[in-house]
């Protein structure tokens, strides 16, 4: 089948492109070939078609998303505005479904979380009207944040984030959203967790890599301590720093590789401001970390993979995650964890076999003492990495993915359907 992954952004190292990868190579892999539309596209994903209009930070989509959320106040002329959009982008997919002869959609977190309300009703009114089989991937949804609940578009909430129609089988990435999915909106759904190719384990650091260090100015001698995600407030990167802090070792550097700017505010600088405060070594890279390798201002930039070698621990003190893809990426690359117990850790990871230094909310002595232990012991160290990795394989591999999938498009082709 031509298969077409849809999203409003398909480019960087957030979870929801990164997942897309994956799902893309797994389809690949089974004989399937992808293709991609979305306001934003990176090398990753192509062959595309670039719809500016899609992207959460577009003029239009920012405009009608601020209006529509902080208010329960009735607003005809925003509705209308709403599906006037989502009539121009639903045109922009009808162009990529022929383009491309697409067999499938394949929504990423566009039904899911109105990041791009008119996104969500424009695929919605594609399906409608074509009856296109669509596999929706959902990430995080709406009613989990509080940032949606005061909305003046509940209708239209209702319709499309997301919407309960015979051609659309829909996928969670986390038990909680599937029990709740169904309790909300009587929505069965498959569960696939985040997953990573533990089959096949990363290679060595090449000699491109081995210059990371040196490029963001630390020594041999330096211990990492790595902070892999994005710079947004429920990744309690606030925690990570109080932890540096308590350690009080002039041996350790808080390296943070995620980039500022998916969200409103100034968190990053009361992040610098706080690194400030407490003393601690640290170094934000966002700049110098992307989806590939490269240059610029004259600085190398990496990729993840180039990073993650470095680290010595990695903090995950996330308040809350959809599921997880840098603490996967953590057990990939075989780096100690300490970790914040985020609710999908405690649900879905920890009873996996998952072990980690752990924490609920604040940073203890026992949680500061644990630390300084697992930065010292080696062989603590090496027991923790390696029986994590073995759970990776049998939990969270792409041996999963590809059963997921497969029930997928066995529900598809039998017209069982999961409504």
């Amino acid at each position: 089948m031509n298969i077409g992954f849809v999203g409003t952004r398909l480019a960087g190292v957030d979870g929801v492109s990164l997942e897309t990868q994956k799902m893309a190579q797994v389809f690949e892999e089974m004989g399937h070939s992808t293709f991609y539309c979305a306001g934003e596209l990176d090398v990753h994903a192509q062959p595309g078609y670039l719809v500016p209009g899609m992207h959460f930070q577009h003029a239009t989509a920012q405009r009608l998303h601020d209006a529509a959320f902080g208010s329960i106040v009735p607003d005809a002329t925003l509705f209308r505005e709403l599906y006037a959009e989502a009539d121009k982008l639903r045109a922009e997919l009808e162009t990529f479904v022929s383009r491309y002869d697409i067999d499938l959609v394949v929504p990423q977190n566009a039904l899911t979380i109105p990041m791009n309300i008119s996104l969500g009703l424009a695929i919605t009114e594609l399906v409608k009207r074509t009856r296109i089989r669509t596999l929706a991937h959902h990430h995080d949804f709406y009613w989990e944040r509080n940032r949606f609940i005061a909305n003046r578009i509940q209708d239209v909430l209702n319709e499309a984030f997301p919407p309960k129609l015979d051609p659309v089988q829909h996928m969670v990435i986390n038990r909680a959203m599937q029990q709740r999915l169904k309790a909300f909106k009587g929505i069965n759904a498959l569960y696939l967790p985040n997953v990573f190719d533990f089959e096949n384990a990363p290679p060595p650091p090449d000699d491109y890599a081995m210059t990371f260090r040196g490029e963001i100015g630390l020594s041999e001698d330096d211990l990492i301590v790595l902070q892999p995600t994005r710079i947004v407030r429920r990744k309690g990167i606030e925690l990570a720093i109080e932890l540096m802090r308590q350690l009080d070792d002039p041996r350790l550097v808080l390296v943070i590789t995620g980039y500022e700017g998916d969200e409103a505010g100034a968190y990053g600088e009361s992040l610098r401001r706080q690194a400030e405060q407490a003393g601690i070594r640290y170094r934000f890279i966002g700049a110098q970390v992307g989806t590939e390798r490269g240059e610029v201002e004259g600085k190398r930039v990496y990729d993840l993979w180039d990073v993650y070698p470095h680290a010595h621990i990695v903090t995950y003190p996330s308040l809350y995650e959809g599921f997880g893809n840098a603490l996967l990426e953590t057990v990939y690359f075989r780096k100690p964890l300490v970790l914040n117990t985020y609710p999908m850790y405690l649900t879905d990871i920890q009873p996996a076999g998952i072990r980690a230094i752990t924490f609920n909310q604040d940073i203890n002595q026992d949680t500061v003492l644990a630390t300084r232990n697992l930065i010292d012991d080696a062989s603590q160290r090496q027991d923790m990495t390696t029986h994590n990795y073995e759970v990776g394989l049998e939990h969270f591999s792409y041996r999963v993915l590809r059963r997921v999938l497969t029930e997928a498009l066995r529900l598809f082709d039998s017209h069982e359907g999961l409504q």
